[in-house]
């Protein structure tokens, strides 16, 4: 079986033809060129802001007139990650999907049905001519994986619906009223380039295997931090022998748990068989640790060639300790709603820049505005204990969770309608755009809903298929169940 051949079909075929559009955060023009040529196709209101936004109108079909005007709402770009190994151009190239048993999955890379299932559905409702609704505004952002800058620029007069229904979670039969809000912490090293001292054993220690996942939704499953591990053994090797770091590189997205990290480090020639013992040992820690969540860890050691230059001392202890000391993963748990995460930091990335800087990008995450700051400035803390120059993002607000909602209460009758079960109903530890929304449009009555996806931001990422038959009778549901106008 193949994605074209999955029920509900009108919902695969979009998302089939938007896996075929490239479509990586900041570069979303050919996404935007598609939609606005299905508003074109389809007769349909579009406009598109500065930003890239697009918003195409849909009037209610006949009898639905009364019925408030509801905004559909997903993001159109996509995190794009692939396997070392796989051939794989997100600027140009289709993403090749296949089926695995009740999973869609992606070949070697991203599936972007994180939020590419929200964008399908929104399609699908306004290109077809048999489903009940009021008045229609489908919102599509540009770039809310790497800032919500599309939701930053959105204008206070683009949109004039009065309910929102957020397309991007990802676990059916949950319903979501609240979100955390984030912020970004950048922390810069300057080296100096020394000389590459003589009699030195030169070796490019590697982290592989993990499975990474979404630093926000995934963060309280303990999934390994590649650039902690590495960090972890450098630290240890920098407590008993002289090393010199030479080149260091680990993750890439805020918003992922780093899967993968590597440095090329010397040692002096006499202590190459004592780093190995020590390394040996050190992997047995590591897989122990981690054999539940992250079975597939390797921690891999090869000779490599003389470099050209290593950083200075003082540089490579102050980033080694820094890097132990930064904090990652859950900082405290909701006192509200039992088993949320409540506050938590990624430490995302560790990247070589230009003029000698190395920088590492991290990311806090609370639904409460205080701890959030305090996340951050605890980690700006550490990084300026060791003598890197540190600047935080600005941030994005949280979505405060409403319980008397009406939107949700319509969600709540339309599911257990269809499947005599109650929904569960849910504040997620990650970042929605919803909390942007609302600061920009306070009257907006929201909720959140989604297939289920796992392993978002990772090539592991799939989607249930199952999940979408379950989802899409529920959304048509609620549209056409919204009560009227009074």
């Amino acid at each position: 079986m193949t994605i074209k051949e999955l029920e509900p079909s009108i919902v695969w075929k979009y998302f089939y033809e938007i896996t075929q559009v490239p479509r990586p955060s900041k570069k979303e023009g050919k996404i935007i060129a598609y939609l606005l040529d299905f508003a074109k196709k389809h007769n349909l209101e579009v406009k598109k802001d500065d930003a890239g936004n697009v918003l195409i109108t849909k009037p209610a079909t006949k009898g639905y007139e009364n019925l408030p005007t509801v905004i559909l709402q997903g993001h159109v770009d996509m995190v794009c990650e692939k396997n070392n190994g796989t051939e794989h151009d997100f600027d140009k190239d289709p993403i090749e999907t296949y089926v695995d048993g009740d999973w869609l999955k992606a070949k070697g890379t991203t599936l972007g049905a994180d939020n590419g299932l929200g964008v399908a559905a929104s399609l699908a409702i306004l290109a077809s001519d048999n489903i009940e609704h009021g008045k229609l505004e489908c919102l599509f952002t540009v770039d809310e994986e790497t800032g919500l800058t599309g939701a930053y620029a959105l204008g206070k007069d683009f949109l004039t619906g009065d309910i929102l229904i957020n397309l991007d979670t990802e676990e059916e039969g949950e319903l979501y009223i609240g979100c955390a809000g984030g912020k970004g912490t950048l922390a810069t090293f300057t080296y100096k380039q020394e000389e590459v001292p003589v009699n030195q054993f030169w070796f490019k220690l590697e982290v592989k295997g993990l499975n990474g996942g979404h630093s926000g939704s995934e963060i309280h499953k303990g999934l390994g931090n590649a650039n902690k591990i590495l960090n972890r053994f450098l630290w240890t090797l920098s407590r008993k022998i002289h090393i010199y770091l030479a080149a260091i590189d680990g993750g890439n997205l805020h918003n992922a748990i780093a899967r993968e990290a590597s440095a090329i480090v010397g040692i002096p020639v006499r202590d190459k068989d004592e780093v190995v013992a020590m390394l040996n040992v050190f992997i047995a820690q590591i897989e122990d640790e981690l054999k539940v969540v992250d079975p597939n860890v390797r921690i891999e050691i090869a000779s490599t060639d003389q470099p050209e230059f290593v950083f200075d001392d003082k540089t490579t202890y102050g980033l080694i300790n820094a890097v132990c000391a930064c904090p990652h993963g859950v900082l405290a748990m909701s006192q509200d709603i039992p088993g949320l995460v409540e506050a938590s930091t990624n430490l995302a990335s560790v990247k070589m820049k230009e003029n000698n800087t190395i920088v590492i990008g991290t990311s806090q995450r609370s639904s409460t505005e205080s701890l959030k700051n305090y996340a951050a400035n605890m980690v700006n803390a550490v990084f300026t204990l060791g003598g890197a120059t540190v600047v935080h993002g600005e941030g994005y607000p949280g979505w405060k969770p409403n319980p008397n909602s009406s939107i949700l209460e319509v969600s709540k009758q339309s599911y257990k309608k269809l499947y005599n079960v109650e929904p569960e109903v849910k504040a997620i530890h990650a970042g929605l755009e919803c909390g942007l929304f609302l600061e920009k449009y306070p009257h907006l009555d929201m909720v959140s809903c989604g297939p289920t996806i796992t392993d978002a931001h990772s090539p592991a990422e799939q989607v249930n298929i199952p999940s979408v038959a379950k989802w899409w009778p529920f959304l048509l549901d609620v549209l056409k169940s919204i009560p009227a106008k009074k």
